[in-house]
């Protein structure tokens, strides 16, 4: 760079992550799997592209005024993408965050500056104590705050159908047939696979959800069955409610996937083709190890890796907190079976072994 030229703003580094062919990971696989990896962002998460579109959009139509308050309900990512821009642009964060949030996106939230209140996450979204309850509150004793409210914000999607919907259609040359994004807010999923459906509507859209949550049966039902609700792990992935973010019609299906094989998929993904993500990305790879078989000889699958795994090296990365979920050793039957299915389907045999 010369000097004398303008230099490049923070804000001006988000988007244009890269696509990475995951050729060793899927190396026994009929078609070649890509990855659009969305930790190449500043804040490390695809989060990023929301923050700076609501913001930048509440300073455009004046209601975001110098020094103002910004709230927010987040599973961390969002959170920290709104703090960094807070930081960067002098405005107050305050952030509901639940329980299941990794110490280190705690650490990091405050690290930016945020004022951060952790929320019981195994409440209903109505339980005045629930993260979503708390952030509403917040933002009520906040007067002239904005609340971004993620869930139920139309520009959540609208940030990803500018932006990283057009980026995967550029860098797939309009060749991409799959697109694989975990589903919690809804917003990836939907912007982007809106955006690709305008472009080629035999684009099949695939949201990728957690066992425990409600995301899979609503979509094929049109029925919130609380029956399907349990406790689970992962982050950013699934709902224990209906988000309006969520536009179902651009989904053509959702593939569940379970707490184990996400830890798992994602502590392998370092091992073998160095890249460091997170939870919600060994969830969508998950999802894509399910399907790879059943694609045509002729696709071009795209999966969305949402995060880096730095922010999980608490929990998915530290093998005694592996081990406290019975997922390394003296496994349970159920764990068991999980792993006699990965052994048979999983396309990297020689990593499964190393957690013998």
């Amino acid at each position: 760079m010369n000097l004398n030229d303008k230099p490049t703003t923070l804000v001006q580094t988000i988007g244009h992550t890269p696509m990475i062919p995951l050729d060793k990971f899927f190396h026994n696989s009929p078609v070649r799997v890509f990855a659009k990896v969305e930790s190449y962002n500043p804040g490390h998460s695809m989060k990023d592209r929301v923050a700076r579109h609501i913001i930048e959009e509440a300073e455009k139509d004046g209601r975001l005024k110098p020094g103002a308050t910004i709230v927010e309900t987040t599973s961390g990512n969002t959170g920290y993408s709104i703090a960094m821009l807070c930081a960067l642009k002098g405005y107050r964060c305050i952030l509901a965050v639940n329980s299941k949030c990794a110490a280190e996106k705690l650490q990091v939230l405050r690290a930016m500056g945020a004022e951060v209140h952790v929320c019981p996450a195994n409440v209903p979204p109505t339980h005045p104590e629930s993260y979503y309850s708390t952030g509403a509150r917040l933002a009520k004793e906040n007067p002239g705050s904005i609340y971004v409210n993620q869930y139920f914000n139309p520009k959540n999607s609208e940030s990803y159908y500018l932006s990283a919907g057009p980026e995967i259609w550029e860098q797939t040359e309009g060749k991409i047939t799959h697109f694989f994004a975990c589903s919690g807010t809804g917003g990836t999923v939907s912007g982007i696979g809106r955006y690709l459906k305008e472009k080629n509507p035999n684009i099949e859209v695939i949201g990728v959800d957690a066992v425990g949550s409600i995301l899979k049966k609503y979509k094929e039902t049109g029925i919130i069955d609380p029956n399907e609700l349990q406790p689970y792990r992962m982050e950013g992935v699934g709902k224990n409610m209906i988000p309006s973010a969520t536009d179902f019609s651009v989904i053509d299906r959702f593939v569940k996937v379970n707490d184990y094989e996400s830890a798992l998929v994602a502590r392998l993904l370092p091992q073998i083709e160095g890249l460091m993500c997170g939870y919600s990305s060994g969830s969508a790879l998950s999802a894509v190890i399910k399907e790879v078989f059943k694609l045509p000889k002729n696709a071009v699958p795209v999966v969305l890796l949402p995060d880096h795994g730095e922010r999980y090296m608490s929990k998915i990365f530290d093998d005694k907190w592996m081990e406290s979920q019975q997922w390394l050793n003296d496994v349970t039957p159920e764990v068991k079976a999980q792993l006699n299915y990965l052994k048979a389907e999983y396309l990297v045999f020689r990593s499964v072994e190393t957690i013998k």
